[in-house]
Order: structure tokens, then sequence, then C-alpha cells
């Protein structure tokens, strides 16, 4: 570019999905007035961009026709497919380049939204910020396929998870199973792959098939019901909105036993998050219903924290009517929690016929050990303090053979309201068998708003910083703790134990 020359305006132009139709006023003004017109294409040259601008492309526009060296073939390029094409990508942004410093503008057409899986954001990125540049947006086939399909997308506060079919099996099957809405972009050769994830994920019913969204030779349709050989690159596969949705038809009901984490929705798997969004009825202790977010159509049978028996038969008896049940516990639901009591009652043979699943969840111990550094790092003991459902006799010998183990323990209800000596108790066993100075993590509500995660002495363990919403690890012989430079105390426990 001359000194006297000023540089030319680059234009990255959605096109949207493919009708030329639906380009906007703005897009069509800024192809009329270019000087440079800018597409990719394959090798064949064909442009799919290009065809959808056609009938505003002027007899003395300059085209630039940008041919990818390889699209799915293999290259012997010597940096092999990604290689070859950040070489295509900086000669096609240096031709781009000569238009600009000539003081030509450039448009580079972009089927969709040029930001949106878009190739026009390869120029972007290496042209942006040495031109004059604006972006004009495009309907994206996200909309398109919406529109065609004629259901509502998402919803109120329902989340849309929008993927690449190039994702592995595992990543597509947990973020369908988590999410409300989807949409999965790029299928083509992935299709069978998306197909296992949806199947996997349990939302295979629900998804819908959109090819050629607004173009000729577009199709709709169950997704279940397509013929992997006849999907092309340009289809999606969609998840739509659930509100209002029918439910699916089913012979038999079935309960799911899920944990919450310790607290709120960052400790949720995507696995419980799919099985919380399918269920019909949720049924739980009401503080952790309250953890849950609503959800149109589902409904919720909220109780006290000691029925948990007649919770259990409530949610099998829903489930043998046809329901999709979910039963929601706190922390892991088969450590202290709702999984024992659902399966117990599952057991008689009222209830043989209904299907149980337990889905895992973050324990206490886990997430307290975590917040402290890594204190269950070796060979630990689990043990509930509650009296309630076993004496005290039989905690207090557990305690005394871990002790004498030498093992790391994690109690669980160490106390309550009701329940205010049993931590002094412990504290003086374990001091048989413990130094006074082992480290043990007092963490309360961890995750939630009143966190407290410290390490204190075994000997300094006070009965009156312990509640029901604290957990208790005790160190071993071997547990040991450091304070960082930041002031900040953690406490481990060595994975290799000395030999005698």
């Amino acid at each position: 570019m001359s000194a006297t020359t000023p540089a030319g305006r680059l234009y990255g132009v959605g096109l949207g999905p493919g009708d030329p139709s639906l380009m906007t006023v703005r897009a069509v003004e800024v192809i009329t007035g270019a000087d440079v017109v800018a597409y990719h294409s394959a090798r064949h040259g064909r442009s799919i961009a290009r065809s959808i601008a056609a009938r505003h492309l002027r007899e003395d526009h300059i085209e630039e026709r940008l041919i990818y060296p390889v699209t799915v073939e293999i290259t012997d390029h010597p940096g092999g497919y990604q290689g070859a094409m950040d070489e295509f990508y900086e000669e096609a942004s240096a031709r781009l380049a000569a238009h600009l410093d000539a003081g030509r503008s450039v448009a580079i057409l972009a089927a969709g939204d040029p930001l949106f899986y878009g190739s026009y954001m390869h120029m972007h990125k290496r042209l942006a910020h040495l031109y004059p540049t604006e972006v004009i947006p495009g309907v994206t086939s996200v909309s398109a396929a919406s529109a065609r399909l004629g259901t509502p997308l998402c919803e109120a506060e329902e989340v849309l998870t929008v993927l690449p079919g190039t994702l592995p099996e595992e990543e597509l099957t947990a973020r369908l199973a988590s999410t409300d809405a989807a949409v999965v972009m790029k299928l083509g050769r992935t299709f069978p792959k998306v197909r296992s994830a949806l199947e996997r994920s349990g939302r295979l019913d629900e998804a819908r098939y959109v090819e050629r969204a607004t173009m000729e030779g577009e199709r709709t349709g169950a997704l279940a019901d397509v013929d992997p050989e006849s999907v092309p690159y340009f289809s999606v596969a969609v998840l739509p909105s659930r509100v209002d949705a029918a439910p699916a038809p089913r012979e038999q009901g079935e309960v799911v036993v899920v944990g919450t984490g310790p607290a709120g929705p960052l400790w949720l798997t995507p696995e419980t998050r799919g099985a919380l969004a399918a269920a019909d009825d949720l049924v739980g202790y009401t503080t952790y219903l309250e953890r849950v977010p609503h959800r149109p159509g589902q409904e919720r049978h909220g109780s006290d924290n000691k029925v948990e028996a007649e919770r259990a038969e409530f949610a099998l008896d829903l489930a043998r009517r046809g329901r999709r049940v979910a039963v929601v516990s706190g922390g892991d639901p088969g450590v202290f929690a709702m999984a024992t009591a659902v399966l117990e009652a599952a057991a008689q043979d009222a209830y043989a016929e209904v299907p149980v699943r337990v889905l895992p969840g973050v324990t206490a111990a886990n997430a307290a050990a975590a917040r402290a550094g890594a204190p269950l790092g070796h060979d630990y003991a689990t043990v509930s303090l509650s009296d309630r459902l076993k004496p005290w006799e039989v905690i207090a010998e557990r305690l005394r053979a871990a002790a004498r183990a030498d093992l790391v323990l994690a109690l669980y209800n160490p106390g309550s309201r009701s329940r205010t000596w049993q931590v002094g108790k412990a504290r003086e066993l374990l001091l048989e068998f413990r130094a006074p100075d082992t480290p043990v993590v007092l963490a309360r509500d961890v995750g939630g708003e009143g966190e407290r995660v410290r390490i204190v002495r075994l000997a300094e363990l006070d009965p009156a910083d312990v509640d029901m919403r604290t957990i208790l690890l005790v160190g071993s012989s071997q547990t040991r703790t450091v304070r960082r430079g930041t002031g900040e105390e953690i406490v481990w426990t060595p994975r290799r134990y000395p030999e005698d």
C-alpha cells in the first residue's frame, strides 16, 4: 500500500442458511458495492456461498476463489492436514491483503454467519487487525433448522448447547445427556457416532433431523429413521425444547437414584443432569430438591429427612405406574444416602419388576479432601458417627479398628442438634492411637455459601465447631501438613507407606 492510497475495507458477509431471500439488506448492500468478492470452495470449484449471492454479483466484480487444498482426503503435506490448511490460509489472506493494500474493498462470502463455524474467521484473524473491518451477521443453520421444524428450540430457562459432530462420542454423550436443547452440526461422516451418542444419552427419541435447511433438497424428520449413508455434511441433529413436549410413550417407568454432590450445580455430573432433566417426578428431602432447577411439567415430592423408607416406596410406586422418577440425594447416593433405602425397598416382591439405577455423585469426603489438599491420598475408612441406626458401641469398635490399622478416617454425620457428645467421645478414643498433633480437616458446607474449611489438631478439635453440615477427615500417622508461600495450609497423606 502506497503512502497516498488508503486501505480498502474488509467485509465478512453472512449469507444465511442457503435461501438467497434470507440474506440481510446489509449483506446485499455490501456485496453489490464491493470491488472484490471472495469465497471458499473445494477443488471442484463450486461454491455454495457464491451460489447464494449469485444474483448480486456484477460483471466487473473481481472474484477471488479460495480453493481448499484438502477437505477430508489424505495430504502429503509435511505438516499434515493442519499444516496444509495453515499454509492455505496464509496464502489466501496474502492475496486478499494485496487487494486491500491497493485500496479495494473485499467482501468475503460466508454461508450462515461469518463467525459461527465458518471459514471466514480464518481470514478475519489474519486481516481484521490490519484493515478497517465490518462483519455482517447472517441467519445460522441452527435458526433455519428450528424454523423448518416448526418447533421451539429453547424456551424460558432452558439451555441450548451447540456441538460439532466431530467431538469424541463420549464427549457428545455427556453433553447431550446434560443439556436441555441441542443442535449437533457437521454430520455427514460423523452421523453414526452422533446417533450412537443420542441413543446412549437417552435422547434419540427426541432427536430431529434437518438436511439442507431452506435449500433445494431440504429434508426433515425423526433422526432415528434416517439412513446413515444418505446424510450429507450440510445437515444437523436437533433436540428441541422440552417445554410442553408430550412425554415419550413407555410401557414401564423407572427409578434413578442421583446425588447432587455436596452443594449446587457445579458438583453435578452430566449423567445426573440428564437424569434430572428427563424425570417426570423428583422425590427427595426438600433441602436437596431445592438444589434442582424447576422444569415445566415436572412434579416434585418433597419430604422430611427422616422418612427414607417411605420416600423410597413412594418413588417405586410412581415408577410402577409408568412414571420416570429421580430420587434426589445429597452427595453420592450410595454413601450414607438414599440408594440403600431404595434398593432395600426394591428387593420386595411388589417392586421386583421396577428398573432401578444408581448414578454416582461427589461425596462429602472427596469434596472436603479436595478443598484441603489430598488427605485421602492413601488408604482410608469411612464411618458415620450417627447412632440413630446403629449402637454407639459398634461405632466405637470400628473407630478403634481403623485407628489401630492407621487408616485416615472420614467421619460423616459427626453431630447435630440432638447429638452433641459423639465428636468428643470419638476424639478421646482416637487420641489413644493418634498423636495429639494429628491433622484434622474440619469442613463445613463445602461448595455452599457458608463453606468453611480449616485444619486443626486432633487434641484441639472442639465439638462446638461441628454440626450436621460438617465432615471430619482425621489424618493417619503419615499425614502431613505444610504452610505454603501464600499462607495457606494444605494437608496430604503420602501414597508410600514406610516399611517396617
